[in-house]
């Protein structure tokens, strides 16, 4: 199976009305888990690099090929995405790496700043073959520079995405960026609305704070990609802090990080049912 188009995998979901999971990337277990898990549950899945996460490993491409590399090799289709891209010169080198889709953050900006900027890296993208996302509204959590409570008018968010013509849209319905308890509370009439108003895919982000039952209901309301990081991080080292705790003499960093992967693609796989089982 090669490098599949990240439209493609969006588009048989919409057609299917079921969630495509996203899962972030902060080292190659991690994208090795992704795979393995959306291998387990027989479904397409997207890897996700945050500019945060690069930032981490001092650039892009290390991480980068590695997670391309990983995709390339599944049985089942897998893109690779660019998450929370502020910074145009990251969406470039993305682009020119292979990456199938970016998300272009530019909701920190005054509504025309982020028209006119995300019109920009839409036309770049989409002349290159490279599905975008944006965002309007502002999802809580990253760092304090969005505000909870804010919502995401329909209305707005037809002519954002008329304005701009990017390829899908993350919404703010209720949930927050890095949250470590399953109980946002999401507003599915919204999502319905924004479901209505809106012609492209819509994208849940936060939604490692959103409990299974509501996962479900979001998808059945609107939404198409389901963004997943905090959930899985914490999975992962809860599993390395078991190993640890009774290993205390482990020294060979594969004998937790392993045991770590395998939780993690264990909670991809069930995570991957919850969101196509609608």
């Amino acid at each position: 199976m090669t490098l599949t188009p990240t439209d493609e995998i969006a588009r048989a979901a919409t057609e299917s009305t079921v969630g495509v999971g996203a899962f972030n990337v902060v080292q190659l277990e991690h994208a090795q888990a992704i795979v393995a898990g959306a291998e387990a549950a027989g479904r397409p899945v997207i890897l996700q690099i945050s500019e945060n996460t690069a930032r981490y490993h001092g650039a892009l491409e290390p991480i980068a090929l590695a997670s391309l590399a990983t995709a390339r090799a599944a049985s089942v289709p897998v893109a690779v995405h660019l998450d929370h891209a502020e910074s145009v010169d990251l969406v470039r080198e993305a682009v020119e790496l292979g990456f199938t889709s970016v998300m272009f953050d530019a909701a920190k900006l005054p509504y025309a700043e982020n028209v006119a900027a995300t019109r920009e890296i839409a036309a770049y993208c989409r002349s290159r073959g490279v599905w975008v996302e944006a965002e309007l509204g502002e999802v809580g959590g990253k760092d304090g520079a969005h505000a909870p409570g804010v919502r995401t008018d329909p209305a707005e968010a037809e002519e954002f995405v008329g304005a701009t013509g990017v390829d899908a849209l993350a919404v703010a319905v209720g949930s927050s960026h890095t949250m470590l308890t399953r109980d946002a509370v999401l507003d599915f009439a919204l999502i319905s609305r924004l479901r209505d108003a809106v012609p492209v895919p819509l994208v849940l982000h936060g939604s490692s704070g959103v409990s299974d039952i509501d996962l479900a209901e979001a998808v059945r309301a609107g939404m198409t990609k389901v963004n997943i990081s905090t959930h899985l991080n914490k999975t992962f080292t809860q599993a390395v802090r078991a190993y640890l705790d009774t290993h205390a003499e482990a020294a060979d960093t594969r004998k937790y990080l392993g045991p770590a992967r395998d939780a993690v693609a264990a909670e991809v796989a069930r995570l991957l049912r919850v969101l196509s089982t609608i």
